[in-house]
């Protein structure tokens, strides 16, 4: 097989025009999600095995993703011909690139990369999370997972270090206080390098931490989830077989599309993403009156005779099984915006998000009323016009996409160094929909 290495692209400085249009339609496929895509490089690191990860989204957090990996010792291909499709190879590399440590302080997900660290260096050094400025960035049950595992660990004003404990016979148990991802992730790709059975007590069972499990049961292990634990188990013999994962399609940017749709009182279909993975997005946006249908592996959004409900919306984000993940809330709190209602908007997982998107939606004139610094509540319809905003993280950058589509005049977004961090291109999805969006320079 030919292959080639990775590359970054360039960061552009350009912005982004934004004008109202007629109402979106069309059919538009999603990129494979930013949010799984990263614990599933992580764990293929853990896995000391050949792994061939189809649908990698090409969004700069992954390609970020991609290069700590190979600073740390992993060789990473693509096939030839296969522009989505990532190979992740053992390396044989005994020593850590001194460039990782700052390279994995510009994004969140390098914490994953403990376990795969471990398995090859016995030691991880990395700086504190850094990525979206929406809210501390804590590692405490992290670090208790390590603990539980027989690890050590550090901390500085820089970051931290764990070194790998000498292993123990028998199964871990570990229980969380809340549903934290990240330590779910933490402590199952743990239980790989170490390759004992796992029982997580208390754990997040979104639909990345679900991904990673069901990638970890294509490789021989035995994996059941419920609400109340995770059982994880090692294969009978181990192998050194390639394996073959997909990452699924990006929940929050059909959710994004979704309410761009319906914002713009449009007809659209948005495939390449599960409906069980945005099912609580489906039904806030049924209960605002928007008609969803949720196909296998597609949605249908049929807006453009929709009647308003008039229901007042609660969108409480949740670590809960079932409950609305915190990227969704951004983009239903730019569509009620423009519906009628008495609307509520609720974010205690990351507490920094509303300072960053209110006083950018401020600026378009959304008049939001802050309850505290995780709660807000808006009255609906809203006229909005259009202004100069910037997308300070991730998902305000997507929220403010959709709050420019129904802004009369002319939105400009800048800060697309962030917007491209979780979504390769946006914006283009947007004009397959019949969006009027141009990118021109400052």
């Amino acid at each position: 097989m030919t292959v080639t290495t990775t590359q970054i692209p360039a960061v552009t400085s350009k912005v982004i025009a934004i004008r109202p249009g007629p109402p979106l339609a069309g059919t538009v496929t999603v990129d494979g999600s930013k949010n799984a895509a990263l614990p599933l490089l992580a764990a293929a690191a853990a896995l000391r095995r050949p792994v061939h990860l189809a649908n990698v989204p090409a969004n700069a957090d992954v390609q970020a993703m991609l290069t700590l990996l190979q600073y740390a010792g992993h060789r990473i291909a693509r096939p030839v011909g296969e522009p989505n499709t990532v190979l992740v190879l053992p390396g044989d590399s005994a020593d850590v690139a001194p460039e990782l440590f700052e390279a994995a302080a510009r994004i969140r997900a390098s914490y994953y990369l403990v376990p795969a660290l471990l398995a090859a260096h016995s030691r991880a050094s990395l700086p504190w999370p850094g990525g979206c400025r929406i809210g501390e960035r804590g590692m405490e049950q992290h670090f208790r997972v390590y603990e539980t595992f027989g690890d050590r660990y550090a901390v500085d004003d820089h970051g931290y270090t764990v070194e790998a404990g000498r292993p123990r016979p028998g199964s871990v148990s570990v229980m969380l206080p809340f549903r934290s991802r990240g330590a779910s992730i933490a402590a199952i790709l743990r239980a790989v390098i170490a390759e004992r059975p796992l029982r997580l007590g208390q754990p997040n069972l979104s639909p990345e931490v679900i991904s990673v499990l069901e990638a970890l049961s294509a490789a021989g292990w035995s994996a059941q989830a419920n609400e109340r634990i995770i059982a994880l188990a090692p294969p009978a013999s181990a192998s050194q077989e390639p394996v073959a994962w997909t990452v699924p399609g990006d929940k929050i940017e059909a959710g994004t599309l979704a309410c761009a749709l319906a914002a713009t009182g449009g007809n659209g279909r948005i495939e390449g993403v599960r409906s069980k993975d945005v099912a609580p997005m489906v039904a806030a946006l049924r209960w605002l009156g928007v008609p969803v249908a949720a196909q296998e592996d597609a949605l249908t959004v049929r807006a453009a005779n929709a009647q308003p409900s008039h229901h007042p919306l609660r969108a409480i984000a949740s670590l809960s099984p079932g409950g609305l993940d915190a990227d969704f809330e951004p983009s239903l709190l730019a569509l009620t915006l423009g519906l009628p209602g008495t609307h509520l908007f609720a974010d205690t997982i990351n507490p920094g998000r509303h300072s960053n998107l209110i006083p950018q939606l401020a600026r378009l004139g959304a008049d939001i009323h802050e309850l505290s610094p995780t709660q807000c509540r808006l009255a609906g319809p809203q006229r909005l016009t259009g202004a100069g905003v910037e997308a300070t993280d991730i998902r305000t950058g997507s929220a403010l996409l959709v709050a420019g589509l129904t802004a009369r005049g002319v939105t400009t977004l800048g800060g697309l160094e962030q917007l491209r961090r979780g979504h390769a291109d946006l914006p283009t999805k947007l004009r397959a929909l019949g969006a009027d969006i141009c990118e021109v320079t400052p």
